[in-house]
C-alpha cells in the first residue's frame, strides 16, 4: 500500500468516525468461512456495518478525529473488526446473541453515547444502553399515566369539581 493510499484510507476512516456515535471494536479472528458468513448476515439484518480494519490506520484516524476516544486506541492489537450502527446497543446485542453459538466475536472496546468501554466484560453494560426510540417510548409511557388518571377522574367524578378532586385523591 502506497503512502497516498494509506492517507486516503485514514481520511475515509476519519470521515466514518465523524459520522457515527457508535463504534465497536471486536476480534473475529479464527472464525471459519461459514461462521464468518453467518456473522456478516446477522450484522446486515441488525443494521450493523462490519468491516475489517488495519490497526495503525484506525489509530491515526482516531487521532485525526474530533471525538474523544480516550483509551480506545490501546485495544488495537491483533485482528480488529469495526462494527458501526445507529443504535448504541445493537452491536452488543448482536455479539451476545451470536456468542450463544460461537466463542467469538470478542469485544475489545466500544465508543457508544460519547463514552468509552474497554474489554469484553463491558458487553452486558453495552446491551443495557437504551436507544433514543426506547427512551422516548418510556417517557411517553410515563407522561400518559398522569393524563389517564385525570381523564378517568373526569369521567368517574360526576362532572363536579368535588367529585373530580375526591376521585384523584383516592388514586394516590
Amino acid at each position: 500500500m502506497t503512502r497516498e493510499e494509506k492517507s486516503q484510507v485514514i481520511q475515509d476512516l476519519t470521515a466514518v468516525l465523524a459520522d457515527t456515535n457508535t463504534l465497536y471494536l471486536a476480534d473475529i479472528s479464527g472464525l471459519d468461512a461459514q461462521t464468518t458468513s453467518n456473522l456478516r448476515r446477522a450484522c446486515f439484518k441488525a443494521g450493523v456495518q462490519l468491516s475489517i480494519v488495519k490497526n495503525t490506520l484506525l489509530a491515526k484516524a482516531m487521532e485525526a478525529s474530533d471525538k474523544e476516544f480516550e483509551d480506545l486506541p490501546s485495544v488495537l492489537k491483533g485482528n480488529t473488526s469495526m462494527m458501526i450502527a445507529e443504535a448504541a446497543n445493537a452491536p452488543a446485542k448482536l455479539i451476545k446473541e451470536f456468542r450463544k453459538k460461537s466463542d467469538k466475536p470478542l469485544l475489545k472496546g466500544a465508543f457508544a453515547e460519547e463514552s468509552v468501554y474497554i474489554g469484553d466484560d463491558q458487553l452486558d453494560a453495552l446491551v443495557e444502553i437504551k436507544s433514543r426510540e426506547e427512551l422516548i417510548g418510556e417517557i411517553i409511557g410515563l407522561l400518559q399515566s398522569p393524563a389517564k388518571n385525570v381523564i378517568s377522574a373526569l369521567q368517574s367524578g360526576g362532572q363536579t369539581l368535588s367529585g373530580i378532586i375526591k376521585t384523584l385523591s383516592e388514586k394516590e
